[in-house]
């Protein structure tokens, strides 16, 4: 009996660390503060590899709080009962973390130069770096995934012109071919469809999807309805600084739980895998 018993132990002890092992995000009652006020509440959340999923509300809500949280530029309050884990660890190196993750956002755009070419700056990636310094030499390797990555992402043409004078969805695609230069696991993405028009929209959302089906999960933040994509199989509801819905696509992109949402009247049409919002 007992050895039964010792085996049942195994096997649930197994089950349980192969759940753990595709976490990839863990909040367990996090709060955190910014300007002497808190914007995230109480946030229980779990992501995992593999399920890509879009943080969605309104402007001020704390979505984007939630992307400073990933890459470090919010650290939660510390409290007994709480954590905040990236990949298992509650600790992690800022250099491994970019072997595992990549973000975009419209302000990292800021820090690059206007003047450094587009294949300089997907080549800064692999040193961290916002351009080339002069001990940072590519290899081979580099290079070639370099090569690539311009390529996948429809930018070749355009490989050796300045980053300033690229359209927002040429450097928008750019700085994604940037963040895949190692490979990451997840790649987040804050807005990104912000202050683009239609086409360059139309092309990132294509992208996002061509990454969605090569492996790479995304999580998407935005408050725009139309640029979900049909991959996202999980999607978050955040208002005033809480997660107030957590669900899939079909159970929560619907008229009367976005019109609470946006405290605004919406209804919404389906067609694709795709949605759109009118007044309702």
């Amino acid at each position: 009996m007992e050895t039964s018993l010792n085996q049942i132990a195994t096997i649930v002890i197994s089950i349980i660390s192969e759940i753990m092992k595709d976490i990839w995000f863990d909040a367990n009652h996090v709060e955190a503060w910014l300007g002497g006020r808190p914007v995230i509440h109480d946030l229980c959340l779990q992501l995992r590899i593999g399920e890509s999923t879009t943080i969605l509300g309104p402007n001020g809500a704390g979505k984007s709080t939630i992307a400073n949280l990933i890459n470090r530029n919010l650290y939660p309050l510390v409290r007994p009962n709480s954590h905040l884990k990236l990949f298992g660890q509650s600790t992690i190196n800022i250099w491994q973390l970019r072997s595992s993750l990549g973000l975009i956002s419209s302000d990292l755009e800021t820090r690059f130069s206007p003047q450094i070419c587009a294949k300089e700056l997907i080549l800064s990636g692999f040193f961290g770096s916002t351009r080339l310094g002069r001990d940072q030499i590519p290899n081979p390797q580099q290079l070639e995934k370099c090569k690539s990555l311009l390529q996948q992402l429809d930018l070749v043409s355009f490989a050796e012109q300045p980053f300033g004078q690229l359209s927002d969805g040429q450097r928008r695609r750019l700085m994604i071919a940037r963040a895949l230069v190692h490979d990451p696991k997840v790649l987040v993405l804050d807005e990104p469809c912000r202050a683009l028009d239609l086409r360059a929209c139309h092309q990132l959302l294509g992208t996002m999807r061509k990454l969605c089906h090569q492996g790479t999960t995304l999580l998407v933040i935005t408050h725009r309805i139309d640029t979900i994509i049909p991959e996202m199989s999980r999607i978050l509801f955040v208002e005033n600084g809480r997660l107030c819905a957590d669900g899939t696509p079909k159970q929560l992109l619907l008229d009367h739980k976005l019109s609470n949402l946006f405290a605004t009247p919406l209804h919404v049409f389906e067609h694709k895998g795709y949605r759109q919002v009118l007044p309702g």
